[in-house]
């Protein structure tokens, strides 16, 4: 099993024709107000001396971060291209990158065995998923996590969709990087109350924590302040 062909070839298209440079996309917001931020949920449960995987890492902005704070940080994601990107803004090699299909079962076996038990960061994946994907990205989750790992999964919620059709209404239309995602077929999926959970739970893996958050864009709202969707983070791990 792998990814659709709809959704490999938009998210190729999306990094073949982006610059790499952080900020450039609407998500890809300064580690400050998302990872670092992200990473008191997870490490009151995480063990720092296991190394962490970002999956969807994109350019590597998020990855960047994680290695300052683990002993090891693997950025991962679907597309050549961002992996391409991730390497070149990060020339001292302060994180590896790979181009791994989180929904092949023998692509994700094959980096457990290279990483062994291993914490995952994954930020907003599940939703962008077609939704006959989640349940193997779910247990590539699991795979990586093993026994000692864990995993910080935050996926926006039903309140999402709402807050970024407001922001698109606003004077002058969807901003330029709003579009993007738009032109290139990046269609949000929505996360049903309950789905994360009952994924993790499926694919053996119990949730520890979970809470309320919210997902910083590298947009900016009508008040200059990064614009903010609503979301939900997951802690979890083997029980």
């Amino acid at each position: 099993m792998s990814v659709s062909d709809r959704y490999r070839t938009a998210w190729d298209g999306f990094w073949e024709q982006s610059s790499g440079e952080q900020g450039e996309p609407f998500w890809d917001a300064d580690p400050a107000l998302t990872a670092e931020r992200d990473l008191g949920h997870l490490t009151p449960y995480a063990d720092a001396s296991l190394p962490i995987a970002d999956l969807g890492c994109g350019n590597g902005t998020q990855t960047r971060h994680l290695a300052t704070r683990f002993a090891r940080a693997v950025g991962v994601d679907l597309c050549a291209a961002a992996v391409a990107h991730a390497r070149r803004a990060d020339p001292q090699g302060t994180a590896t990158y790979e181009q791994v299909d989180l929904a092949d079962p023998a692509q994700t076996g094959a980096l457990s065995e290279r990483l062994g038990d291993t914490n995952v960061y994954m930020r907003a994946v599940l939703h962008q998923s077609d939704p006959e994907d989640r349940p193997a990205v779910a247990a590539a989750v699991a795979r990586l996590v093993g026994t000692r790992g864990r995993a910080l999964v935050l996926e926006p919620t039903g309140e999402a969709k709402e807050a970024i059709e407001s922001f698109a209404a606003l004077p002058g239309g969807p901003s330029p990087k709003l579009r993007r995602v738009k032109e290139h077929d990046l269609r949000p999926g929505e996360i049903a109350d309950g789905e994360v959970s009952a994924l993790l739970g499926r694919a053996g893996l119990s949730v520890l924590a979970e809470g309320e958050t919210s997902l910083a864009m590298s947009d900016s709202g009508p008040d200059g302040a990064p614009l903010r969707i609503p979301a939900r983070w997951f802690v979890a791990g083997r029980p």
